[in-house]
Formats: C-alpha cells, sequence, structure tokens
C-alpha cells in the first residue's frame, strides 16, 4: 500500500497526495502532473475565461438594435467595456510574451536628461513579506494556487490572474503622480515587471499587496527621473475680482473617471482634485507613505516593508505629511453624493450650468457662481479669479459678434475624481459637427461652485465620451 500524506488531498482529483520525499520547497497542490494540467486549464484565463468573454461580446454584437437608439446606445457602452476587459487582458499577455519590455516603456516615458537612476529600494521590489492590509492572513492554499499560476509561466494565464488589480493599482499610482496618462504608463510598467519577477512571489503574501509594492515602487522611481515641482502662474490675461489669487500651477494634472459604484464611497474623497493638488506638494516618500497609511490603510508594519523603510521613519514621515496636506487643502468641501447615483442637487446644478452654456447666459451662469471662484486649465498656464472677472471673460466667448466667440455649445454630463464634471463640445462658426472642446471638473461649495478645472478633451475616451456629437 502506498504512503498518503496524512489529511492532503490532491486539489484536483481529491484523491490523497503522496507523501513529499522529503524534496525541499512548497508542497504539491496535486497528485500528478496530469491533474495539475488539467487543474490549470480550468482556471487559466487564457482558455475558457478568455472563449467565453468572446462569446458574450459575440452575443452582444447580434443583439444591438440600431434602430431604437436609446437601448443601441446603452448596448454599445456595454460592448465597450467587454471591448475593453479583452484588449486589456490581451494586452497584458502580449507584453508578458515579450513584445514589449519595462525598459522600452520606461525610455518612453522618462524626462530628458541624465541616464535613467538605479531603483529607490536596494532589494528586489519582488522580495515581499507584506500581508495584505486590511486583512486577515490570507488562505494558504489559495495564495499557494496564485504562486503556482506564476511559476507555470502561461502568459494567459497571468494576465488573468493580475487584471482584476489593475484598476485599483491605477487609482494608486494615480494619487502618486496625479496623471492620468502616467497611471497608465505605470500600471502596465507594474505588470511587467511583476511578470519578469514572477519567480520572486512564493505566496508568502498576497498577490494584491505584492503588486501594491511594485506599483509604489515604480512610482517612485518615476518620480525620481521626472521630478516634479508645482510652479506659479503668470498673469491672468484678465485682471482678477474679488482678491483671488491663483493656485499653484501643476501642468501634469490631470482628471480620473469615477471609481466603480462599490468603490467610489470609499475612494471618491481622497480623489477629489483639491486632495490630488495638495498630495504632488509632498516629496515623494512622503507622499507614499500618506497614501499607504491614511488612504489604503496599510499597517505601519506593511508599509515600511514596501517602501524598505525603518518604521521609525514611517511614523515621522507621516506625522510631517498630515499638516502639510491639511494646508493645502480648501477649508470648506461639500459632500456630494457619491458613486454613480448623483444627488438631485448636483442633478440640479449640472442641468443649469449646461443650460447657461448652451444658451450663453451670463446672468445664470454668474447666479452659480461664488465670489471667489477660480477657473485653472492645466496644462495650459491660463487661470481667471472672481466671479466678475471670469463673466466677463465668458461674455465674449458667448456673444456672436465678439472676436473671442468660439461657436455654439452642446454639454453632456459625468463625473471626475468623485466630483460633478461636464463635458463641452463646440461647433465652430461654418462647420456642422460639435467637436470635444474642454472636460469641466467643478468643486462646489454649499451648492455654488467654488472652482472649475478644465481639461484638454483627449481623454474623453477614458470617461466613455465620444470626441464628436452630430448637430
Amino acid at each position: 500500500m502506498t504512503d498518503t500524506a496524512p489529511g492532503r488531498a490532491c486539489r484536483s482529483c481529491g484523491k490523497p497526495m503522496p507523501p513529499a520525499a522529503g524534496r525541499p520547497g512548497r508542497a504539491s497542490l496535486y497528485c500528478s502532473a496530469a491533474c495539475r494540467q488539467k487543474a490549470y486549464r480550468t482556471r487559466r484565463a487564457g482558455g475558457e475565461a478568455v472563449h467565453e468573454l468572446i462569446s458574450d461580446i459575440e452575443r452582444q454584437v447580434r443583439g444591438l438594435t440600431p434602430e431604437a437608439p436609446g437601448p443601441f446606445y446603452t448596448g454599445v457602452q456595454s460592448l465597450a467595456s467587454s471591448v475593453g476587459r479583452l484588449r486589456r487582458i490581451a494586452r497584458v499577455a502580449r507584453d508578458a510574451a515579450g513584445t514589449v519590455t519595462p525598459e522600452r516603456v520606461t525610455q518612453t516615458h522618462a524626462a530628458p536628461g541624465p541616464a535613467r537612476r538605479e531603483s529607490v529600494t536596494d532589494a528586489s521590489v519582488t522580495e515581499s513579506g507584506v500581508t495584505q492590509p486590511g486583512a486577515t492572513e490570507p488562505d494558504e492554499a489559495a495564495e499557494s494556487e496564485e504562486a503556482a499560476v506564476l511559476r507555470e509561466g502561461d502568459e494567459w494565464a497571468f494576465a488573468g490572474l493580475v487584471e482584476r488589480y489593475r484598476h485599483e493599482l491605477q487609482v494608486h499610482c494615480y494619487r502618486m503622480v496625479g496623471s492620468y496618462d502616467d497611471s497608465e504608463d505605470l500600471v502596465q510598467e507594474t505588470l511587467l515587471k511583476a511578470w519578469k519577477n514572477r519567480d520572486g512571489f512564493a505566496g508568502r503574501s498576497s498577490l494584491r499587496a505584492w503588486l501594491y509594492k511594485i506599483a509604489t515602487n515604480t512610482a517612485l522611481d518615476f518620480l525620481r527621473r521626472d521630478e516634479r515641482r508645482p510652479r506659479r502662474y503668470g498673469p491672468s490675461p484678465v485682471p482678477p475680482t474679488d482678491g483671488v489669487e491663483a493656485s499653484p500651477f501643476l501642468p501634469w494634472l490631470q482628471p480620473f473617471p469615477d471609481a466603480e459604484p462599490e468603490a467610489a464611497a470609499e475612494s471618491s474623497e481622497t480623489m477629489e482634485l483639491a486632495f490630488l493638488a495638495a498630495i504632488q506638494h509632498l516629496p515623494p516618500r512622503q507622499r507614499a507613505v500618506l497614501i499607504m497609511r491614511d488612504f489604503l490603510g496599510w499597517p505601519a508594519a506593511d508599509t515600511a516593508t514596501a517602501l524598505d523603510m525603518t518604521l521609525a521613519s514611517v511614523n515621522s514621515a507621516l506625522q510631517r505629511a498630515r499638516p502639510a496636506l491639511r494646508e493645502r487643502l480648501p477649508r470648506r468641501r461639500e459632500r456630494w453624493a457619491r458613486g454613480a447615483d448623483p444627488s438631485e442637487a448636483e442633478k440640479d446644478l449640472l442641468a443649469r450650468y449646461m443650460k447657461a452654456a448652451v444658451e450663453g447666459d451670463t446672468a445664470a451662469m454668474a447666479a452659480m457662481l461664488r465670489d471667489d471662484v477660480r477657473i485653472t486649465m492645466p496644462p495650459n498656464p491660463l487661470w481667471f479669479g472672481g466671479r466678475e472677472a471670469i463673466i466677463g471673460m465668458l461674455r465674449q466667448t458667448f456673444d456672436p459678434a465678439s472676436p473671442a466667440y468660439i461657436g455654439r455649445w452642446r454639454h453632456l454630463p459625468t463625473r471626475a475624481n468623485g466630483q460633478p464634471a461636464v463635458a463641452g463640445y463646440v461647433q465652430r462658426p461654418g462647420t456642422s459637427v460639435y467637436r470635444a472642446q474642454v472636460l469641466d471638473v467643478l468643486r462646489v461649495e454649499d451648492g455654488l461652485i467654488a472652482e472649475i478645472t478644465s481639461f484638454e478633451p483627449h481623454l474623453f475616451p477614458a470617461f466613455g465620451l465620444p470626441l464628436t456629437l452630430a448637430p
């Protein structure tokens, strides 16, 4: 009779496991290579999961009804989401297969100047013993399976495993650097580094914590290569009124599409543009400590391990970062309803804002603005301050007889950074199509607009917005 390992069964067929025979390393989860392959085939992202996603896309395409504009638009939005997910999985698998390397991504986006510096950590960022923050120690068998998937070395299985963490990793990178474009590149570089160093993940920590450590150090390296310092705005083209002064100029600041509804309530406040702008003033390591401790809720010990810092250094950095952040934040902020269900007050404000812009009604626009309202337009070094100054500027752009007239406006409501936002489209004189012009993100105090941050329209697709509208 063959000896078996007491209390252990094959994860595939359920038969008792043979003894380990003194082999070093983690105990096997399967009794044979055939069972391992069977289990691997059932979970690999390049097998059934991807084929099911393709089949679902095919069903959605066949179900589209162009004759009914409303349902057709809803169906296209759902189809775009599914295609986007498939594209992301395929991109990770393609890059893991060697088509794109982390070095290529880094060189593409590195700032001109000296050669790339070494990593901010002495040890590899993949040698992590960090446990998943805010949770109990993960199940050993589940963690072993994640490590086993990585050790298999299959690009599709890896892509399917890490895809579930992509969005939150991009949010983390965005908080670190304040740019949507850069956060996309950084999360892709994170996943490429994870693939390249997959043998370093032994399952002692959660895969999520391991990826967060890589992402944080990747962002820190980026900030060392591309040092960004807040600058001062020059004089406004229209003299400000009500004593309004310019905020710091952050040319790299970009908006971020709102999180999924289930995560919005937890993350929206720490995604507001006021927070993002304030965080950019902190030194990178203080920024990382503040985000990991206060935003993600990581314990101090885990944060110290992830950043290769001492516990005392983490606590000291946090003590310096918190008051520095508070000094940069607006004193008052109105809490809007978060997520996919905006409040009635927010809906009303957006409706009035869009109506006033379409009709060129400066009186209605003025009624929505605080006296000390401010407009900034990163990456452009333009700003306007004070309600009277802003209304005077808008009056010219709304007037067809003015040399500053832009054209006719149309708008679509959206949300960015947990705040109400409006996508503006302009029909230039002599044209018939409304083209994407600006994304206005609104900060509101006591029901009035206190600040408008206007962004260029190249990120419209990231918000699910078209670049043109028919007449």
